[in-house]
């Protein structure tokens, strides 16, 4: 049975030197039986914008003083809250210290999905003063690891500067997130780990009735129940151990630090299945005070001594604090399980020295949908003091993205002003890329402005150094050579971005199934621009190679080489079919009445189209589209013209002809799949639609089971 604690009376509060705190409750209750329904109290000066920050008081989640137990925290300690020892006795001493580690847990899991760190792992009142925990050495120990892993962890959000997104999770509120000889966490943390470790020899020595060499005092009174509770013990010492160890590795610059990283994430993994493991044990022996309940936020069901989430609830201002719920222990295990599965993707990255690699690597890693932590270690690991990877000049990689040979990354032009300007537009896209979906989505549509204003002028310098000047010396050839290269990648890096903010739409559902037609569209003739930049940027590349290496015997053998479309435009082609498929399929199903159109008082199909694709729009991406132009395109479109060209068929086809250049990439592969899937089941609804163009009962409904952004059709009779 779980012991009968009657909250103490509640001490008044001190008062200052110039203040005295009255009572106002009977002021409050005669106001309430004169309010009515909707009204409030207000002084003369009161207006709209004061009351909507205006305060409810007796709201516990607008009112931080209504669901306080405690003033402050000497009033919690004064009143057992957060004793040391925990108790005299051993047995449960050691029981209630598992506890407060497994509740932990729970709250820094909940602190990394974005909530205040006050009122989670600070909820503690053992971290809220350190010197008191000193005399005992487990608890001492592991508060200190704990505040050093939040400080490290702090450290890394906040200079990748991904707690934008959740501004509350870098917000420290003055805690104490340094403790005296905190540097030295793991030396005392090895030194209670190894005390342990021997207890728990010493114990299965005397169960096998073998001698012990040495004299070990047991960690609890209970025979039965030490080798369980060691074990109990061991595990979440030393996943401690391993993640502080883990999060150091990761700071090393230029990622030194990876392979031993892998081997202390291979070490969590392995002590989160010993906690589980744990548990049962802990259940079994928790004396009656478990409660079998899915949100138990300790291995024991029982409730942990030392907390109080209502104590910190006042250094939440300005804003009200937050009502949170602390994640179970169940969920903050698998929570860390993720957390270490997504690290150990990062830390297996070859670090390529390539931008495209880069890109793409971030693009697949966010496929998992990593949490903030993950991501804003990968952020740190791509751009170190300016450079990829800490290593790598962002000019030299743009040069190699480019396709200029080596001689060029070191040429004096990367000095120029807009050179630079370019330099930091790479390495703010690789920062915003580590963003979650929605924040990246928005920073994507934002920087497109910014990525055509820089084409804008590095083509105006390039003219103006070259349209008058000789091009007779060689120094001048290399610019000129580095000014054409630059320019069209940066064009082609343009239309990539466009493409990357029009799919996270669909990740976002941000689209409804009346915006399809327009958006496909509109990815249509995006992808259209992205692959003739490509092949452009390409033939550039192509044709320095062969000036490098041609001979005239070859000259006739390259003139046909050049004729041939290379693989990576070949794949956008097959993506350019699918989405004119698509938006002429839901432009003849519009235009025949098969989906009903939308009848909004608000906004009309002009408006919906300026509001989705505004930020395309500004930055005329691309040039000369309007609404205008998709109406023209779309307005005659049905199911005998479309049977003309089946968009789906050669989608299919283009995607079946090109897989075997992409044989040594598997991503490349799997997408290839993807598309001729979406592609042969679309083809075969169209020809459904059109054979049944007369029968009312036909409905064509839409999924996303084949492909994340491009619509599977599915033709039913209703």
């Amino acid at each position: 049975m779980a012991e009968d604690r009657s909250l103490p009376p509640r001490a008044s509060i001190p008062s200052a030197d110039n203040s005295v705190w009255a009572d106002v409750s009977p002021l409050l209750q005669a106001a309430c039986q004169d309010l009515q329904e909707g009204e409030l109290i207000h002084g003369d000066n009161f207006n709209l914008f004061a009351a909507m920050s205006a305060l409810e008081i007796m709201d516990p989640k607008m009112d931080s003083g209504i669901a306080c137990t405690y003033y402050s925290l000497d009033e919690a300690i004064e009143n057992g809250v957060a004793p040391v020892p925990i108790s005299a006795d051993k047995t449960t001493d050691v029981r209630c210290m598992i506890d407060i580690m497994d509740h932990l847990l729970a709250c820094e899991a909940t602190w990394h999905k974005g909530h205040s760190l006050a009122q989670t792992v600070y909820s503690c009142l053992y971290l809220l003063r350190p010197e008191r925990t000193s005399s005992h050495a487990l608890l001492h120990s592991y508060c200190k690891v704990i505040r050093a892993t939040c400080k490290a962890i702090l450290s890394v959000v906040s200079e990748a500067r991904t707690h934008e997104e959740e501004d509350l999770f870098t917000m420290a509120y003055g805690l104490p997130l340094s403790g005296n000889g905190d540097e030295k966490c793991l030396s005392m943390l090895n030194a209670v780990e190894e005390t342990i470790s021997r207890q728990l020899r010493a114990c299965k020595a005397s169960s096998s009735k073998r001698r012990v060499s040495e004299d070990v005092e047991p960690l609890q009174n209970n025979p039965d129940l030490e080798e369980g509770y060691c074990k109990a013990l061991l595990c979440r010492l030393r996943f401690r151990k391993h993640f502080y160890h883990l999060l150091m590795s990761m700071k090393r610059p230029q990622g030194r630090g990876l392979e031993l990283a892998r081997k202390h994430i291979a070490s969590c993994i392995s002590e989160i299945d010993y906690i589980w493991k744990s548990s049962e044990f802990l259940r079994a022996n928790a004396h009656g005070m478990s409660e079998q309940n899915i949100d138990n936020t300790t291995a024991s069901g029982c409730q942990p001594i030392g907390f109080d989430a209502s104590l910190n609830c006042r250094l939440s201002a300005p804003t009200p604090p937050r009502s949170i719920k602390i994640l179970s222990l169940e969920k903050a295990l698998e929570y860390f399980m993720k957390l270490l599965q997504d690290l150990d993707v990062i830390c297996s990255y070859s670090l390529d020295p390539s931008l495209e690699a880069a890109l793409l690597f971030v693009i697949k890693f966010q496929k998992s949908q990593p949490d903030l932590v993950a991501r804003a270690h990968l952020q740190l690991l791509l751009v170190q003091d300016g450079k990829l990877y800490g290593r790598d000049p962002m000019f030299s990689m743009i040069t190699r993205a480019a396709g200029l040979p080596e001689v060029t990354e070191n040429h004096d032009i990367q000095k120029n002003e807009f050179m630079v300007q370019l330099g930091q537009l790479v390495i703010n896209l690789l920062k915003i890329l580590c963003t979650n979906a929605a924040w990246q989505r928005r920073k994507l549509g934002k920087m497109l402005q910014d990525w055509r204003v820089t084409y804008v002028q590095l083509e105006m310098a390039f003219k103006g150094e070259f349209a008058e000047a000789s091009k007779t010396s060689n120094n001048k050839k290399i610019c000129f050579k580095i000014y054409q290269h630059i320019l069209a990648w940066v064009e082609e890096q343009t239309y990539w971005i466009a493409f990357r903010f029009l799919n996270l739409g669909f990740e976002l559902e941000l689209y409804s199934v009346h915006d399809y037609c327009m958006v496909y569209w509109y990815i249509y003739v995006v992808l259209i621009k992205l692959a003739e930049k490509k092949h452009l940027r390409m033939a550039m590349s192509s044709d320095s190679a062969k000036k490098k290496t041609k001979k005239k015997r070859d000259s006739f053998k390259d003139g046909e080489m050049d004729y041939q479309i290379p693989a990576a435009v070949l794949f956008l082609q097959s993506q350019i079919y699918l989405a004119e498929g698509l938006s002429m399929m839901f432009a003849a199903l519009r235009n025949e009445r098969r989906i009903v159109p939308l009848q909004s008082p608000f906004n009309t199909e002009h408006e919906i189209f300026i509001q989705q694709f505004e930020l395309l729009q500004k930055a005329c991406v691309p040039d000369h589209i309007s609404y205008v132009t998709f109406k023209e395109s779309t307005m005659h479109a049905n199911f005998s013209t479309l049977a003309i060209c089946d968009h789906f068929k050669e989608a299919q086809k283009i995607a079946k002809e090109v897989k075997s250049s992409f044989a040594n990439d598997p991503d490349t592969m799997a997408e290839l799949r993807r598309v001729e899937q979406v592609a042969e089941r679309n083809s075969i609804a169209l020809n459904v639609c059109r054979a049944g163009a007369l029968d009312p009962k036909l409905k064509t409904f839409f999924t996303f089971c084949h492909h994340p952004f491009y619509a599977t059709a599915i033709v039913k009779r209703s």
